[in-house]
């Protein structure tokens, strides 16, 4: 019998909801073992987007740094999930200006790190953060105006009930050939074409 793993799942999701005029964006985490198992719960997790529902990116997560990530069934999670000394998987939304331009730039990101502290010590170093703000219009975590760990969000907690409940990120020292860069898959997505 071929017992398949289930996967955690990132998404970008967007709709343009109704009297807007530009369209909205927000992450969404899943566990299945596939995308088309995620659907009803992306619709219920943004339900006003209707029919407009779609994805502009995804990946299935199974490498943040030097780490693999899995998600377990809480029934069979095993000693290994506190293997590394509890590490958490946080989401950070990265908010940043560029001179000039009439927009505010995002770089959405994974971290593993031990506390919200430490997350977001791991990202004031990366490029995007460094290279989208200046002295009036500082790089920043959304919704804030500086960095403040408020705005970190383990990606355990964020998991609407439906996987939390059922499921726990397990946290690994990688190997060597799990070091691998997940495939973020970009373009426009309807989610009645997810099969």
């Amino acid at each position: 019998m071929n017992i398949s793993q289930p996967k955690l799942f990132m998404l970008l999701l967007g709709c343009k909801p109704a009297g807007r005029h530009t369209e909205q964006h927000d992450v969404f985490f899943g566990i299945g073992d596939s995308l088309k198992e995620l659907v009803p719960a992306m619709h219920a997790f943004w339900p006003e987007a209707k029919k407009n529902l779609h994805a502009d990116a995804w990946r299935e997560v199974h490498t943040v740094q030097q780490y693999t990530i899995r998600a377990r069934l809480k029934t069979e999670a095993t000693e290994t999930i506190d293997a590394t000394g509890a590490l958490n998987l946080f989401f950070i939304n990265l908010g940043g200006y560029r001179k000039g331009e009439f927009e505010e730039h995002h770089y959405k990101m994974l971290i593993v790190a031990k506390d919200a502290d430490a997350a977001v010590a791991l990202a004031k170093k990366e490029t995007f953060y460094k290279q989208n703000g200046f002295k009036g219009a500082s790089a920043h975590i959304d919704d804030k105006y500086g960095i403040d760990a408020d705005d970190v969000y383990s990606v355990q907690e964020i998991l609407p009930e439906i996987f939390s409940a059922r499921y726990t990120i397990e946290i690994t020292a990688a190997t060597e050939n799990e070091t691998v860069p997940d495939n973020i898959h970009l373009g426009y997505l309807p989610l009645w074409k997810i099969t």
